[in-house]
Formats: structure tokens, sequence, C-alpha cells
């Protein structure tokens, strides 16, 4: 497959493996809501951000969406978007590595971005992601007046480049049906099956079978021939019982041209989405600037998404509850959005707005503010989320874990290093979890309820009696072990030594 080169691409291809595991602190004086909800606002650079989330996240993401800076030459207050070419394309190559791998096997992203980049941004998408996981390119129509000031060509719209994680597993959601549609069907013989809409039952006789061309009597016993070139859709033994249960409709005199009777039950209760998204359906930039400017009486960017297109990418990719990420949170729409659909969420944003906007606009969402979707999705307020910053990395300058880290953030690390899952264990045992046979366990910071490092952070036989049990193989993280290796083999023990021995993903 082509591949796109630029300088520096080959510090950009191994930086995801470098950077640093850092730790997610938490600040509840900013979290708001409902503690109990997994959902996450992190402020600090989303690559260090998106690596502290793979211990807990790795593969559970079930939608991904992403509003890069477009490198345009704009200049705004809160982004620096005008990065030269190499340099954009350095920023994104590492963050789309590690959103990949926080997304989920059935999970899929949505990147939005105009043409300066566009067409580079497919070709690295092809390379992380693979070509044959690409869904789609959707045009956004993002203006409706033309730029008569515009030079060349006045642009409207922005490209939203889709991709699956595994495209032979994922499939889009049906958009539900608009009242308009629906108003296309009634009952016009009071039918108990309900609604329903009349269809020709002829079709081009291109390919019809013999059995196709009859002359249909009407229950009345009016002839009905066939139009030249045409055909019945129904033979005529089908036809007869499509009659006989008052699906076929002939008038309300009976004498009209037989037609199908579609019921409305009968049909997909939603529509394909197509590639093309009118401003009228999802929304556009001046619709995006209202939405923000009522939130807080100002523009917060140049170019903000309307609520309208968020909610559509959700519909399309995700169920309630789903999870929902965006490493480019901006003024906090996608938050907002996932908020009012009921899913699980994380936005990251680096600048100061992620506290001056972000918190405001999420805190008046879980009040019931009703712009945007809000009536759309009988929204009344409710949920809550939780505010971090980006800590520390885990180890100090001399690779040894730093003082202040607690049990469960070492624990966290530690399995996903050894298992490539998230943990989901609540910090209060040493054994971490099972996977595929084997048990792992955590002796550090007095897990066992005795701090003497001789006693909770050591393996020795007191420490392995009151470890939780489990007959099979077992690694154990602690600062020194007091076995030989007969009692290790007998036991199914790996031991391995805290902190020389704990990988840095």
């Amino acid at each position: 497959m082509p591949e796109l080169s630029w300088e520096g691409k080959s510090k950009a291809i191994s930086v995801a493996q470098s950077v640093p595991y850092r730790l997610l602190e938490a600040d509840d004086t900013l979290s708001y809501g409902d503690s109990k909800k997994e959902n996450m606002i992190i402020q600090g650079d989303n690559l260090a951000a998106l690596k502290a989330l793979l211990p807990y996240y790795k593969g559970s993401v079930k939608c991904i969406y992403a509003d890069p800076p477009y490198n345009t030459g704009s200049a705004f207050e809160h982004y620096d978007d005008n990065v030269e070419h190499s340099t954009w394309l350095s920023l994104m190559y590492p963050r789309l590595e590690l959103m990949r791998e926080l997304l989920s096997d059935d999970g899929s992203i949505w990147i939005s971005i105009d043409d300066t980049e566009g067409h580079y941004l497919k070709v690295i998408c092809d390379e992380i992601f693979g070509r044959s996981n690409f869904i789609a390119n959707v045009v956004w129509e993002k203006k409706y007046a033309p730029q008569n000031a515009a030079k060349w060509l006045s642009d409207s719209h922005d490209h939203i480049l889709c991709y699956a994680k595994n495209k032979q597993i994922w499939h889009p959601n049906l958009l539900p049906r608009t009242a308009e549609m629906n108003a296309r069907y009634t009952n016009r013989d009071n039918d108990p099956r309900g609604v329903w809409k009349a269809e020709n039952s002829t079709a081009q006789a291109g390919h019809a079978t013999p059995n196709q061309f009859y002359i249909l009597t009407a229950p009345n016993g009016k002839k009905h021939h066939l139009p030249s070139g045409r055909c019945w859709v129904y033979t005529e033994p089908v036809m007869k019982k499509m009659i006989d249960d008052n699906r076929i409709w002939f008038g309300k005199d009976g004498n009209n041209v037989p037609a199908i009777k579609r019921f409305l039950t009968d049909i997909k209760q939603g529509i394909a989405c197509k590639t093309l998204w009118s401003r009228g359906d999802v929304g556009d930039n001046q619709e995006a600037k209202r939405e923000i400017k009522t939130l807080f009486g100002q523009d917060v960017f140049d170019t903000p998404k309307p609520e309208r297109l968020i909610q559509r990418i959700i519909q399309l990719s995700t169920q309630k509850d789903d999870l929902i990420l965006d490493a480019f949170l901006g003024s906090g729409t996608t938050t907002a959005v996932a908020q009012k659909m009921n899913r699980r969420y994380i936005g990251i944003e680096m600048g100061d707005h992620a506290v001056t906007h972000v918190v405001p606009r999420m805190k008046k969402v879980i009040d019931g503010e009703q712009g945007g979707i809000s009536k759309a999705e009988k929204w009344e307020g409710g949920g809550g989320y939780r505010f971090y910053r980006l800590g520390e990395e885990l180890f100090d300058a001399y690779r040894i874990i730093r003082s202040d880290v607690k049990f469960p953030q070492l624990a966290a690390h530690i399995w996903f290093t050894e298992t490539h899952t998230p943990y989901h264990g609540n910090g209060d045992s040493p054994l971490l979890g099972v996977h595929n046979g084997t048990a792992y366990y955590l002796l550090y910071n007095g897990i066992l309820g005795d701090k003497k490092p001789q006693s909770g952070n050591v393996l020795t036989s007191h420490v392995l009696k009151i470890l939780p049990p489990f007959n099979g193989p077992k690694v154990i993280y602690g600062e020194a072990n007091r076995f030989g290796p007969a009692r290790m083999a007998q036991e199914e023990i790996t031991f391995k030594k805290i902190p020389t021995e704990i990988m840095d993903y």
C-alpha cells in the first residue's frame, strides 16, 4: 500500500511508544453531578492523556470524534492552527495511533477536516487504521451563503473521514425516520394493521418470468390489463393471496388501478445514512456559533460544530451507555451531546477553557440546559462527570516509583501492561484479576494492611497464605521475594520486582 512520507515521519511513528505513562489526578472542585458516573473531562496535552487512558480503556471506546486544528493558517485564540505541514502530520500520527488502541473492535472514528490537510490525513489514516477499514468521506455543508470576498472558490463544506476499527464487524445504525416521512402513510380503509402507503403493483418487464403476465381480475370483477413493457410484481397465485389478505388497494369504489399496500410496520424503522449531510439536517457553523453565544455570551472558536452534527455521528455509531471519546474537545460540544444522549464520555482539552468553558457548559447541561438538541432528545438534566488533570510521570528521573503513587494507579498500569486490557478493580485487593488462566497480584503501599516492607510488600510464606487464593499460575509484583526456585515452581509463581520489572508501556 502506498504510504505518505514527510520530514520527521520516522520520529512520529515512534512517539506513541515513547510517551511516558502519567497519572490522572481528579479535581473534585471542578467535578459535577453524580460522582458514580464514569464520565471524564481531562485537562492536559491529549497525547499524554490518551496514553494515560490506555490502562483503563484500551479497546473500550465505541466512537471517537476528532476535530483537530485544520492547519489553515488562520490564527485564533485557543489552538495554534498555523503549524507547518510536516509538523502537523507528525502531531496527528501518534495521536491517531493511540486513538486506534482505545477503539473497541466494533468501534469507529470520525475526523473533521477541510481540504487543506484532508487528503493527506486520509493517507495516514489508511496506514494507521488500514485502507480496508475506510468507511466513507462524509461531506458536511458548513455554510449557506457564498463568500463574495473569496479569492478563488467560496468553500461551503468540510470533510468527516470515517474509519472502523474492523469494517467486517462494524455497521452503522439506521437514522430515525422523520415525521415528514411517516406522514406519507395513511389508513384510507381503516385497516387494523395500521397506516400504509400505496405502491406500484407493476414493474419493468425486462427480467420478468412468464407467470408475471396475466389479466388481473379485481374483487368487483373489473379486468386490469398490463401497460406496455410492464409486468405484475407478483405472480397470479401470489397476487390472489395478497388480494384475499387485503394488501392490494383498488380505491374506495374498487375501480382504481391496483396498488400494493405497504404498511409502515412492515418497513425498516429507520433510514440508511447518505454521505452528503446538509446544513438543514445537521446544522452549520452559524448554528454552532449561536449555540455557543447563548451559552457564553461570546464566540469561543471560529469554527465550532453544531450539536446536531455530533448527534448524527453518535446516532450512527453508538447505543445508549456506549463510550464516546473526543481528544480535541474545544468548547465541549461532544461531551454535551453525549450527556444528552445518555452515552458515557471522555473529553480531553489542553487549554484553560477546559475550566473556563467546558466545565460551565457541562454544569448547565447536567442542570437541564435546553439549547442545541435538548428538546429533540427530551433532555431534562442529570448525570455527572469527574474532572482530571495530568499528573506527574509514574517514575521519577531515577526510575523509582513516585512516593505519591497510590495502589489503584499502579495496579491499573501493571494490569494493562501484562494483559493489554483495562483494569476494572477497585484498588482494594492485591489480586488484580485473572487473565487467560493466570492470576496477577500486586504487593504495594500496604495493601495487606501492614506497611512494614518485610510483611506487606515482600513475598513470604506468611504473605502467600493471606493472599486471595488461586489454583494455577500466578504473577506477583512486589519489592522482594523470599522463595527459592523450587518453592516458586511448586506454587506456580512468577515474581516481578518493583520497580525494575514494571513495564513502561
